[in-house]
């Protein structure tokens, strides 16, 4: 399955010889960053006149604000935020250089994440995205004009109510406080007040980058699809369904919009419904975001080879993954590509895969697998750009 046969393209002389590097993370072993660089290296040993372009790669998901801190040259910023329970977080988010303002990415499993709540403690009626509210509107007041908020991996289930009010949003009860925290707390809402939405923020255009198109309630809403993972009971999820069909009503009365009918507005417990409803956020494919983010079919063009990779390539690698995007774009561009990853468990069509593990063996890949992804770079490429014995330069 791994044996290439030689490139004779039209870009195929060595000199000014391009190759793009664009891998996902191995996730345990290697950031997208150190993949990119031991590919590099393994490209560099194989044609040292070969030029590399690096671009560590991402899915919308865990690790897209490092890899597009990384590919763009952002700055990632700690803010100390309120987490899902309450409880202080240090959380980042990064801030990119734009010819006018800043591009911001913000990844809500930093501050609102799952990970950060321990298992006897999750409760989705209490939890808030309040955190990554507090995010967004530091990034936007630090000079951000686009946002990009990741949305994975949450712990909440309070269809972005948190993130509203700590951006200035009032959601208030029919006395006229505010609400608590919490997907439960919704049931009392009475009015919704916009008029203290802090100018940075409503100023700033916001991507939503997600990969699912769960809607906001029902059978296949937020709360009963993914309210038990986060520690919903039945009774929970009943009354988590029944708050955020109430929220959506007083949404679609007060702020004009119907987030029962927008695709994926029940991303991350309805995060996604309220990034559209109070931020008019625009919702995208994860990979298709970082994609255009980084301009990848722009900087894929003339390239003579295109390495990408992850550290497992399976089922769920065809569908929205880094690697598929890679993928996509190389044959888009007609550009050669080649997957190196750890573990392959599924052919992907007219790709050229290679397995580390089956390559070197399962401890080798996991205790070294820098080096090992370095070795398998530096055969591709060799075989794939000079055509030269396999076992030549070893």
């Amino acid at each position: 399955m791994d044996r290439i046969e030689p490139f004779t393209g039209p870009d195929c002389t060595l000199h000014g010889m391009r190759v793009l590097v664009a891998p996902d993370k191995f996730k345990g072993t290697l950031s997208a960053r150190d993949a990119a660089e031991a590919m590099a290296a393994g490209v560099h040993r194989a044609v040292p006149e070969a030029q590399t372009e690096v671009i560590p790669m991402a899915d919308g998901g865990e690790g897209t604000l490092n890899a597009l801190a990384d590919a763009l040259g952002g700055e990632r910023i700690f803010e100390r935020v309120q987490g899902p329970l309450g409880d202080p977080v240090e959380a980042p988010y990064a801030l990119i250089p734009e010819a006018e303002g800043a591009l911001a990415v913000v990844e809500m499993a930093t501050a609102s994440g799952l990970a950060l709540v321990p298992e006897r403690r999750r409760d989705p009626t209490r939890t808030t995205t309040f955190g990554t509210g507090q995010l967004i509107l530091a990034a936007c007041r630090a000079g951000a004009r686009r946002v990009i908020v990741c949305i994975g991996g949450s712990a909440t289930n309070d269809g972005g109510a948190g993130m509203a009010q700590a951006v200035g949003v009032r959601l208030l009860d029919a006395e006229g406080r505010d609400l608590p925290p919490g997907g439960a707390a919704l049931l009392p809402l009475a009015r919704i007040d916009l008029s203290g939405l802090d100018p940075s923020v409503k100023a700033a255009t916001v991507t939503i980058a997600t990969d699912v198109d769960n809607p906001f309630v029902g059978p296949l809403g937020a709360s009963v699809v993914y309210g038990p993972q986060k520690g919903a009971t039945p009774a929970d999820v009943a009354l988590l369904d029944q708050a955020l069909r109430h929220f959506a009503a007083v949404i679609r009365r007060d702020v004009g919009v119907d987030v029962r009918e927008v695709p994926g507005a029940g991303a991350a417990g309805g995060l996604g419904g309220g990034l559209v409803a109070f931020l008019g956020g625009r919702m995208k494919p994860g990979i298709d975001v970082v994609m255009e983010a980084v301009k990848l079919r722009e900087r894929m063009e003339g390239a003579a080879l295109a390495l990408t990779g992850e550290g497992s390539t399976d089922e769920q690698s065809l569908h929205g993954k880094a690697v598929s995007g890679v993928l996509r774009a190389a044959e888009e561009m007609r550009v050669p590509a080649v997957v190196l990853s750890g573990r392959v468990s599924v052919d992907i069509p007219g790709a050229r895969v290679i397995s580390l593990v089956e390559r070197f063996g399962k401890e080798r890949a996991m205790t070294r697998a820098r080096q090992s992804l370095e070795e398998a770079a530096f055969d591709v490429t060799r075989d794939t750009l000079s055509g030269e014995g396999h076992d030549q330069g070893r």
